[in-house]
Protein backbone atom coordinates (compact mmCIF):
# COMPACT_ATOMS: atom_id res chain seq x y z
CA UNK A 1 0.00 0.00 0.00
CA UNK A 2 1.46 3.33 -1.08
CA UNK A 3 0.72 6.59 0.72
CA UNK A 4 -0.47 8.85 -2.08
CA UNK A 5 -1.18 12.57 -1.94
CA UNK A 6 -3.19 14.14 -4.73
CA UNK A 7 -3.07 17.92 -5.02
CA UNK A 8 -6.32 19.27 -6.40
CA UNK A 9 -9.90 18.02 -6.15
CA UNK A 10 -10.82 18.72 -9.73
CA UNK A 11 -12.47 15.89 -11.63
CA UNK A 12 -9.13 14.39 -12.68
CA UNK A 13 -7.78 14.32 -9.13
CA UNK A 14 -11.04 12.86 -7.85
CA UNK A 15 -11.14 10.17 -10.53
CA UNK A 16 -7.51 9.25 -9.83
CA UNK A 17 -8.22 9.10 -6.09
CA UNK A 18 -11.17 6.75 -6.60
CA UNK A 19 -9.19 4.47 -8.88
CA UNK A 20 -6.08 4.35 -6.66
CA UNK A 21 -8.04 3.80 -3.45
CA UNK A 22 -9.88 0.95 -5.15
CA UNK A 23 -6.47 -0.53 -6.01
CA UNK A 24 -5.66 -0.62 -2.30
CA UNK A 25 -3.64 2.57 -1.79
CA UNK A 26 -4.02 5.07 1.04
CA UNK A 27 -5.05 8.31 -0.67
CA UNK A 28 -5.31 11.89 0.60
CA UNK A 29 -6.66 14.68 -1.61
CA UNK A 30 -5.68 18.27 -0.76
CA UNK A 31 -7.66 21.12 -2.27
CA UNK A 32 -7.09 24.86 -1.81
CA UNK A 33 -10.77 25.68 -2.37
CA UNK A 34 -13.42 25.04 0.29
CA UNK A 35 -14.96 22.25 -1.78
CA UNK A 36 -14.34 19.92 -4.73
CA UNK A 37 -14.87 20.45 -8.43
CA UNK A 38 -12.19 22.73 -9.81
CA UNK A 39 -13.29 23.75 -13.29
CA UNK A 40 -16.58 21.89 -12.71
CA UNK A 41 -17.90 24.48 -10.32
CA UNK A 42 -21.47 25.52 -9.66
CA UNK A 43 -22.99 28.88 -8.74
CA UNK A 44 -26.18 28.84 -6.65
CA UNK A 45 -28.49 31.70 -5.72
CA UNK A 46 -32.21 32.13 -5.07
CA UNK A 47 -33.02 28.57 -6.12
CA UNK A 48 -31.07 28.85 -9.39
CA UNK A 49 -28.01 26.72 -10.14
CA UNK A 50 -25.47 27.23 -12.94
CA UNK A 51 -22.48 25.20 -14.05
CA UNK A 52 -19.49 27.56 -14.11
CA UNK A 53 -17.47 25.30 -16.39
CA UNK A 54 -18.56 22.68 -18.94
CA UNK A 55 -22.28 21.95 -19.07
CA UNK A 56 -22.43 18.97 -21.43
CA UNK A 57 -20.68 15.60 -21.41
CA UNK A 58 -19.04 13.86 -24.36
CA UNK A 59 -17.61 10.34 -24.31
CA UNK A 60 -19.52 9.27 -21.20
CA UNK A 61 -17.79 5.88 -21.62
CA UNK A 62 -14.84 7.40 -19.73
CA UNK A 63 -16.95 7.86 -16.60
CA UNK A 64 -18.90 4.65 -17.14
CA UNK A 65 -15.54 2.87 -16.93
CA UNK A 66 -14.67 4.82 -13.76
CA UNK A 67 -17.98 3.84 -12.13
CA UNK A 68 -17.58 0.15 -12.96
CA UNK A 69 -13.88 -0.10 -12.07
CA UNK A 70 -14.35 1.57 -8.68
CA UNK A 71 -17.69 0.17 -7.57
CA UNK A 72 -19.41 -2.12 -10.04
CA UNK A 73 -22.50 0.11 -10.34
CA UNK A 74 -23.12 1.52 -13.80
CA UNK A 75 -22.83 5.29 -14.12
CA UNK A 76 -26.56 5.54 -14.75
CA UNK A 77 -27.18 4.38 -11.17
CA UNK A 78 -25.12 7.30 -9.88
CA UNK A 79 -26.36 10.01 -12.25
CA UNK A 80 -29.33 10.81 -14.45
CA UNK A 81 -27.87 10.99 -17.96
CA UNK A 82 -29.85 12.01 -21.02
CA UNK A 83 -28.78 12.45 -24.64
CA UNK A 84 -29.08 16.03 -25.84
CA UNK A 85 -31.37 16.25 -28.85
CA UNK A 86 -30.98 18.30 -30.89
CA UNK A 87 -27.25 18.37 -30.30
CA UNK A 88 -27.08 22.05 -31.24
CA UNK A 89 -28.80 24.88 -33.06
CA UNK A 90 -26.71 27.34 -35.05
CA UNK A 91 -27.62 30.93 -35.94
CA UNK A 92 -25.41 32.52 -38.59
CA UNK A 93 -24.87 36.21 -39.28
CA UNK A 94 -26.77 36.09 -42.60
CA UNK A 95 -29.91 34.81 -40.86
CA UNK A 96 -29.42 31.15 -41.77
CA UNK A 97 -30.51 28.65 -39.10
CA UNK A 98 -29.24 25.10 -38.75
CA UNK A 99 -30.30 22.44 -36.26
CA UNK A 100 -28.10 19.36 -35.88
CA UNK A 101 -29.32 16.04 -34.46
CA UNK A 102 -27.39 14.17 -31.78
CA UNK A 103 -25.15 11.21 -32.65
CA UNK A 104 -26.39 10.87 -36.22
CA UNK A 105 -23.85 11.47 -38.96
CA UNK A 106 -26.51 10.83 -41.59
CA UNK A 107 -28.90 13.17 -39.85
CA UNK A 108 -26.26 15.89 -39.77
CA UNK A 109 -25.65 15.56 -43.50
CA UNK A 110 -29.38 15.81 -44.20
CA UNK A 111 -29.75 18.86 -41.96
CA UNK A 112 -26.83 20.58 -43.69
CA UNK A 113 -28.26 19.96 -47.15
CA UNK A 114 -31.63 21.32 -46.09
CA UNK A 115 -30.29 24.44 -44.36
CA UNK A 116 -27.17 25.29 -46.37
CA UNK A 117 -27.79 23.81 -49.79
CA UNK A 118 -27.23 20.62 -51.72
CA UNK A 119 -23.83 18.94 -51.38
CA UNK A 120 -22.87 20.68 -48.13
CA UNK A 121 -23.72 17.50 -46.22
CA UNK A 122 -21.40 15.47 -48.43
CA UNK A 123 -18.52 17.94 -48.04
CA UNK A 124 -18.90 18.01 -44.26
CA UNK A 125 -19.27 14.24 -44.09
CA UNK A 126 -16.06 13.68 -46.01
CA UNK A 127 -14.16 15.92 -43.59
CA UNK A 128 -15.68 14.01 -40.67
CA UNK A 129 -14.61 10.75 -42.29
CA UNK A 130 -11.06 12.05 -42.32
CA UNK A 131 -11.55 13.07 -38.68
CA UNK A 132 -12.44 9.43 -38.06
CA UNK A 133 -9.06 8.45 -39.50
CA UNK A 134 -7.43 10.69 -36.88
CA UNK A 135 -9.53 9.08 -34.13
CA UNK A 136 -8.67 5.55 -35.19
CA UNK A 137 -4.96 6.33 -35.50
CA UNK A 138 -4.58 8.15 -32.20
CA UNK A 139 -7.29 6.93 -29.82
CA UNK A 140 -5.02 4.45 -28.09
CA UNK A 141 -1.59 6.16 -28.14
CA UNK A 142 -2.95 9.65 -27.48
CA UNK A 143 -5.86 9.01 -25.12
CA UNK A 144 -5.61 5.60 -23.47
CA UNK A 145 -1.88 5.09 -22.98
CA UNK A 146 0.95 7.08 -21.38
CA UNK A 147 2.74 9.47 -23.69
CA UNK A 148 5.42 7.31 -25.35
CA UNK A 149 9.05 7.87 -24.45
CA UNK A 150 9.54 8.87 -28.07
CA UNK A 151 6.48 10.96 -28.97
CA UNK A 152 7.96 11.67 -32.40
CA UNK A 153 5.32 9.69 -34.33
CA UNK A 154 2.60 11.82 -32.73
CA UNK A 155 4.25 14.86 -34.27
CA UNK A 156 2.86 13.80 -37.64
CA UNK A 157 -0.77 14.60 -38.37
CA UNK A 158 -2.68 11.48 -39.46
CA UNK A 159 -5.37 13.60 -41.12
CA UNK A 160 -5.47 12.46 -44.77
CA UNK A 161 -6.07 15.49 -47.02
CA UNK A 162 -8.55 15.11 -49.84
CA UNK A 163 -6.91 14.25 -53.17
CA UNK A 164 -6.09 17.41 -55.10
CA UNK A 165 -7.05 17.68 -58.73
CA UNK A 166 -5.45 19.27 -61.76
CA UNK A 167 -2.23 21.22 -61.36
CA UNK A 168 -2.92 21.61 -57.63
CA UNK A 169 -1.94 18.00 -57.13
CA UNK A 170 1.65 18.88 -58.07
CA UNK A 171 2.11 21.46 -55.32
CA UNK A 172 2.17 20.89 -51.58
CA UNK A 173 0.24 17.65 -51.69
CA UNK A 174 2.06 16.09 -48.75
CA UNK A 175 2.16 19.15 -46.48
CA UNK A 176 0.15 18.93 -43.29
CA UNK A 177 -2.91 21.15 -43.30
CA UNK A 178 -4.34 23.54 -40.74
CA UNK A 179 -8.01 23.67 -39.82
CA UNK A 180 -8.37 26.83 -41.91
CA UNK A 181 -6.88 25.11 -44.92
CA UNK A 182 -9.33 22.24 -44.49
CA UNK A 183 -12.15 24.78 -44.55
CA UNK A 184 -10.83 26.44 -47.70
CA UNK A 185 -9.77 23.37 -49.68
CA UNK A 186 -12.22 20.71 -48.56
CA UNK A 187 -15.28 22.70 -47.55
CA UNK A 188 -14.92 25.09 -50.47
CA UNK A 189 -14.65 28.08 -48.17
CA UNK A 190 -18.41 27.84 -47.56
CA UNK A 191 -19.06 30.54 -44.92
CA UNK A 192 -21.44 28.51 -42.74
CA UNK A 193 -19.42 25.29 -42.94
CA UNK A 194 -16.28 27.28 -42.13
CA UNK A 195 -18.05 28.86 -39.15
CA UNK A 196 -19.21 25.42 -37.99
CA UNK A 197 -15.68 24.00 -38.14
CA UNK A 198 -14.18 27.12 -36.55
CA UNK A 199 -16.62 27.02 -33.61
CA UNK A 200 -15.85 23.38 -32.91
CA UNK A 201 -12.14 24.11 -32.36
CA UNK A 202 -12.40 27.69 -31.04
CA UNK A 203 -14.49 26.36 -28.15
CA UNK A 204 -11.37 24.47 -27.02
CA UNK A 205 -9.14 27.54 -27.35
CA UNK A 206 -7.53 26.65 -30.68
CA UNK A 207 -6.68 29.17 -33.39
CA UNK A 208 -7.96 27.51 -36.60
CA UNK A 209 -5.34 29.35 -38.64
CA UNK A 210 -2.46 27.51 -36.94
CA UNK A 211 -4.05 24.37 -35.49
CA UNK A 212 -3.38 21.10 -37.34
CA UNK A 213 -6.18 19.46 -39.27
CA UNK A 214 -6.18 16.66 -36.69
CA UNK A 215 -8.49 18.95 -34.65
CA UNK A 216 -11.30 17.75 -36.92
CA UNK A 217 -11.41 14.81 -34.52
CA UNK A 218 -13.17 17.09 -32.01
CA UNK A 219 -16.43 17.58 -33.99
CA UNK A 220 -16.13 13.99 -35.23
CA UNK A 221 -16.27 12.66 -31.65
CA UNK A 222 -19.26 14.83 -30.73
CA UNK A 223 -21.26 13.97 -33.83
CA UNK A 224 -20.42 10.26 -33.71
CA UNK A 225 -20.65 9.39 -30.01
CA UNK A 226 -23.12 12.05 -28.97
CA UNK A 227 -23.50 14.74 -26.32
CA UNK A 228 -25.16 14.14 -22.94
CA UNK A 229 -26.60 16.21 -20.13
CA UNK A 230 -26.53 15.39 -16.41
CA UNK A 231 -29.50 16.19 -14.20
CA UNK A 232 -28.42 18.71 -11.60
CA UNK A 233 -25.59 19.95 -13.81
CA UNK A 234 -22.13 18.54 -14.28
CA UNK A 235 -21.31 19.35 -10.67
CA UNK A 236 -23.48 16.30 -9.93
CA UNK A 237 -20.72 14.23 -11.54
CA UNK A 238 -18.28 15.73 -9.03
CA UNK A 239 -20.58 14.81 -6.13
CA UNK A 240 -20.90 11.24 -7.41
CA UNK A 241 -17.14 10.76 -7.69
CA UNK A 242 -16.56 12.33 -4.25
CA UNK A 243 -19.05 9.88 -2.77
CA UNK A 244 -17.23 7.00 -4.46
CA UNK A 245 -13.92 8.29 -3.06
CA UNK A 246 -15.36 8.42 0.45
CA UNK A 247 -16.68 4.87 0.08
CA UNK A 248 -13.14 3.77 -0.79
CA UNK A 249 -11.59 5.53 2.21
CA UNK A 250 -10.10 8.59 0.52
CA UNK A 251 -9.29 11.42 2.96
CA UNK A 252 -10.06 15.00 1.92
CA UNK A 253 -8.42 18.20 3.14
CA UNK A 254 -10.24 21.26 1.82
CA UNK A 255 -8.97 24.81 2.24
CA UNK A 256 -5.44 23.42 2.12
CA UNK A 257 -3.19 25.28 -0.29
CA UNK A 258 -0.13 23.05 -0.43
CA UNK A 259 3.12 22.50 -2.32
CA UNK A 260 4.40 19.15 -3.62
CA UNK A 261 7.35 19.41 -1.21
CA UNK A 262 5.00 19.53 1.79
CA UNK A 263 4.65 15.75 1.94
CA UNK A 264 8.00 14.10 2.66
CA UNK A 265 6.16 11.16 4.24
CA UNK A 266 4.22 10.40 1.04
CA UNK A 267 5.36 7.63 -1.25
CA UNK A 268 3.76 9.25 -4.30
CA UNK A 269 2.52 12.75 -5.12
CA UNK A 270 0.12 13.52 -7.95
CA UNK A 271 -0.18 17.16 -8.92
CA UNK A 272 -1.71 19.27 -11.67
CA UNK A 273 0.42 20.94 -14.31
CA UNK A 274 -0.58 24.61 -14.74
CA UNK A 275 -1.57 25.60 -18.29
CA UNK A 276 0.10 28.40 -20.22
CA UNK A 277 -1.38 31.58 -18.74
CA UNK A 278 -1.74 33.13 -22.20
CA UNK A 279 -4.05 30.43 -23.53
CA UNK A 280 -7.66 31.61 -23.91
CA UNK A 281 -10.16 31.31 -21.09
CA UNK A 282 -13.94 31.50 -20.84
CA UNK A 283 -16.36 34.33 -20.14
CA UNK A 284 -19.76 33.24 -18.86
CA UNK A 285 -22.88 35.26 -18.18
CA UNK A 286 -25.27 33.57 -15.77
CA UNK A 287 -28.88 34.65 -16.33
CA UNK A 288 -31.73 34.09 -13.86
CA UNK A 289 -34.83 34.48 -16.00
CA UNK A 290 -38.50 34.98 -15.20
CA UNK A 291 -40.85 32.80 -17.19
CA UNK A 292 -40.70 29.13 -18.17
CA UNK A 293 -38.16 27.56 -20.50
CA UNK A 294 -39.74 27.64 -23.99
CA UNK A 295 -40.97 24.26 -25.15
CA UNK A 296 -38.60 22.70 -27.65
CA UNK A 297 -35.75 25.13 -26.98
CA UNK A 298 -32.37 23.69 -27.90
CA UNK A 299 -30.08 23.02 -24.96
CA UNK A 300 -27.15 24.52 -26.92
CA UNK A 301 -27.60 27.33 -29.41
CA UNK A 302 -24.52 28.81 -31.08
CA UNK A 303 -24.78 32.41 -32.23
CA UNK A 304 -21.93 32.81 -34.70
CA UNK A 305 -19.85 35.94 -35.06
CA UNK A 306 -20.58 38.28 -37.97
CA UNK A 307 -16.82 38.79 -38.43
CA UNK A 308 -14.67 35.71 -38.07
CA UNK A 309 -11.56 37.73 -38.94
CA UNK A 310 -12.18 40.26 -36.17
CA UNK A 311 -12.93 37.55 -33.61
CA UNK A 312 -9.72 35.63 -34.34
CA UNK A 313 -7.68 38.84 -34.27
CA UNK A 314 -9.12 39.80 -30.87
CA UNK A 315 -8.37 36.36 -29.46
CA UNK A 316 -4.94 35.63 -30.89
CA UNK A 317 -3.35 38.64 -32.60
CA UNK A 318 -3.98 41.75 -30.51
CA UNK A 319 -5.92 40.32 -27.55
CA UNK A 320 -8.98 42.29 -26.52
CA UNK A 321 -12.59 41.48 -25.62
CA UNK A 322 -14.04 40.34 -28.99
CA UNK A 323 -16.50 42.80 -30.52
CA UNK A 324 -19.17 40.27 -31.52
CA UNK A 325 -18.00 36.86 -30.35
CA UNK A 326 -19.28 33.40 -31.14
CA UNK A 327 -21.57 32.74 -28.17
CA UNK A 328 -22.98 29.49 -26.84
CA UNK A 329 -26.43 29.90 -25.30
CA UNK A 330 -26.88 27.01 -22.87
CA UNK A 331 -30.45 26.30 -21.77
CA UNK A 332 -30.50 23.02 -19.81
CA UNK A 333 -33.73 21.05 -19.98
CA UNK A 334 -33.46 20.43 -16.24
CA UNK A 335 -36.11 21.67 -13.78
CA UNK A 336 -33.74 21.11 -10.84
CA UNK A 337 -31.64 24.11 -11.93
CA UNK A 338 -34.41 26.68 -11.43
CA UNK A 339 -36.63 27.42 -8.42
CA UNK A 340 -39.79 26.24 -10.26
CA UNK A 341 -41.23 25.78 -13.73
CA UNK A 342 -41.87 29.51 -14.02
CA UNK A 343 -38.17 30.35 -14.11
CA UNK A 344 -35.20 29.41 -16.26
CA UNK A 345 -31.43 29.27 -15.71
CA UNK A 346 -29.45 30.21 -18.83
CA UNK A 347 -25.71 30.57 -19.43
CA UNK A 348 -24.08 32.56 -22.22
CA UNK A 349 -20.46 31.61 -22.70
CA UNK A 350 -17.66 32.23 -25.17
CA UNK A 351 -13.91 31.94 -25.63
CA UNK A 352 -12.00 35.08 -24.60
CA UNK A 353 -8.40 36.11 -23.90
CA UNK A 354 -7.15 35.13 -20.46
CA UNK A 355 -6.61 37.46 -17.52
CA UNK A 356 -2.89 37.34 -18.35
CA UNK A 357 -3.44 39.36 -21.53
CA UNK A 358 -6.69 41.28 -20.83
CA UNK A 359 -7.44 42.82 -17.44
CA UNK A 360 -10.99 41.63 -16.86
CA UNK A 361 -11.00 43.26 -13.43
CA UNK A 362 -10.57 46.77 -14.86
CA UNK A 363 -13.61 48.97 -14.19
CA UNK A 364 -16.40 48.40 -16.68
CA UNK A 365 -14.63 45.78 -18.84
CA UNK A 366 -16.65 42.75 -17.75
CA UNK A 367 -19.96 44.63 -17.69
CA UNK A 368 -19.40 46.09 -21.15
CA UNK A 369 -18.59 42.66 -22.57
CA UNK A 370 -21.67 41.16 -20.91
CA UNK A 371 -23.77 43.84 -22.64
CA UNK A 372 -22.09 42.95 -25.94
CA UNK A 373 -22.94 39.27 -25.54
CA UNK A 374 -26.56 40.02 -24.69
CA UNK A 375 -26.93 42.42 -27.63
CA UNK A 376 -25.43 39.82 -29.95
CA UNK A 377 -27.86 37.05 -28.96
CA UNK A 378 -30.80 39.45 -28.92
CA UNK A 379 -29.96 40.54 -32.50
CA UNK A 380 -30.02 36.84 -33.45
CA UNK A 381 -33.62 36.61 -32.24
CA UNK A 382 -33.19 35.12 -28.76
CA UNK A 383 -35.47 37.09 -26.45
CA UNK A 384 -33.70 36.96 -23.09
CA UNK A 385 -33.01 40.52 -21.93
CA UNK A 386 -36.59 41.40 -20.96
CA UNK A 387 -36.81 38.31 -18.74
CA UNK A 388 -33.65 38.87 -16.67
CA UNK A 389 -34.16 38.98 -12.91
CA UNK A 390 -30.45 39.20 -12.24
CA UNK A 391 -27.20 38.30 -13.95
CA UNK A 392 -23.65 37.43 -12.92
CA UNK A 393 -20.63 37.85 -15.19
CA UNK A 394 -17.80 35.39 -14.67
CA UNK A 395 -14.44 36.11 -16.28
CA UNK A 396 -11.06 34.40 -16.51
CA UNK A 397 -10.16 36.37 -13.37
CA UNK A 398 -12.81 34.39 -11.48
CA UNK A 399 -11.49 31.15 -12.92
CA UNK A 400 -7.97 32.06 -11.81
CA UNK A 401 -9.11 32.96 -8.29
CA UNK A 402 -11.22 29.84 -7.80
CA UNK A 403 -9.11 27.19 -9.54
CA UNK A 404 -5.59 28.70 -9.40
CA UNK A 405 -5.29 28.20 -13.16
CA UNK A 406 -2.83 30.93 -14.25
CA UNK A 407 -4.72 33.74 -15.94
CA UNK A 408 -7.87 31.65 -15.81
CA UNK A 409 -6.58 29.89 -18.92
CA UNK A 410 -8.21 26.64 -20.01
CA UNK A 411 -5.87 23.92 -21.23
CA UNK A 412 -6.48 22.48 -24.67
CA UNK A 413 -6.84 18.83 -25.69
CA UNK A 414 -3.64 17.25 -26.97
CA UNK A 415 -3.52 16.87 -30.74
CA UNK A 416 -1.14 15.04 -33.05
CA UNK A 417 0.74 16.93 -35.73
CA UNK A 418 2.74 20.15 -35.92
CA UNK A 419 5.89 18.34 -34.82
CA UNK A 420 4.38 17.59 -31.40
CA UNK A 421 3.66 21.24 -30.64
CA UNK A 422 0.11 20.44 -29.53
CA UNK A 423 0.97 17.60 -27.15
CA UNK A 424 0.79 17.97 -23.37
CA UNK A 425 3.49 17.07 -20.80
CA UNK A 426 3.82 13.39 -19.94
CA UNK A 427 2.23 12.09 -16.74
CA UNK A 428 5.60 10.85 -15.48
CA UNK A 429 8.20 13.38 -14.34
CA UNK A 430 11.93 13.49 -13.72
CA UNK A 431 11.22 13.53 -10.00
CA UNK A 432 10.85 10.06 -8.56
CA UNK A 433 7.38 9.37 -7.18
CA UNK A 434 5.82 12.50 -8.69
CA UNK A 435 3.18 12.37 -11.41
CA UNK A 436 1.24 14.96 -13.41
CA UNK A 437 -2.46 14.72 -14.13
CA UNK A 438 -5.31 16.96 -15.09
CA UNK A 439 -6.17 19.31 -17.93
CA UNK A 440 -2.64 20.53 -18.70
CA UNK A 441 -1.02 17.08 -18.61
CA UNK A 442 -1.34 14.24 -21.09
CA UNK A 443 -3.83 13.81 -22.80
CA UNK A 444 -4.99 17.39 -22.26
CA UNK A 445 -8.02 19.51 -21.53
CA UNK A 446 -11.70 18.68 -21.68
CA UNK A 447 -13.87 16.70 -19.32
CA UNK A 448 -13.41 13.34 -21.03
CA UNK A 449 -9.65 13.70 -21.25
CA UNK A 450 -9.43 14.70 -17.59
CA UNK A 451 -10.95 11.32 -16.77
CA UNK A 452 -8.54 9.64 -19.17
CA UNK A 453 -5.59 11.36 -17.50
CA UNK A 454 -6.65 9.86 -14.17
CA UNK A 455 -6.96 6.41 -15.74
CA UNK A 456 -3.50 6.63 -17.32
CA UNK A 457 -1.84 7.71 -14.06
CA UNK A 458 -3.60 4.99 -12.05
CA UNK A 459 -2.38 2.49 -14.61
CA UNK A 460 1.18 3.74 -14.28
CA UNK A 461 1.07 3.32 -10.49
CA UNK A 462 -0.80 0.01 -10.44
CA UNK A 463 -2.25 -1.94 -7.50
CA UNK A 464 -0.91 -1.91 -3.95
Amino acid sequence: MARIVIIGAGISGLAAAARLATLGHRVTVCEAAPGPGGMLGQYRRDGFAFDTGPTLLTLPAVYRDLALKTGREPLEQLLELAPVDPESRHLFADGTELTLPNASRGGVAKALDQALGADTGRLWGEVMNRGRTVWEATRRPLLEEPLPADPGPLGTDPYPPAPRRGLARLFGGSRQLTVDEVAQRELGGHPALTALLTESVLRFGFDPRTTPASATVLPYVEQTFGVWSVRGGLHALVAAVVERCEQRGVEFRFGARVHPDDFPEADLVLRPEPPDAELPGRFSLLLALAGPRPAGAAQRTVVHTPSRRDELAALFDEPAPPGFPTVQVLRPDDPSLAPDDQHEAVVLTCTVPSQAVVDWTAPGVADAFADTMLAHVEAAGLDLADRILWQVARTPADTERETLSPGGAVARPALPGAGGGFLQPANTTDRRGHYLLGQAAHPGGGLARAGMSACVVAGLIGPA
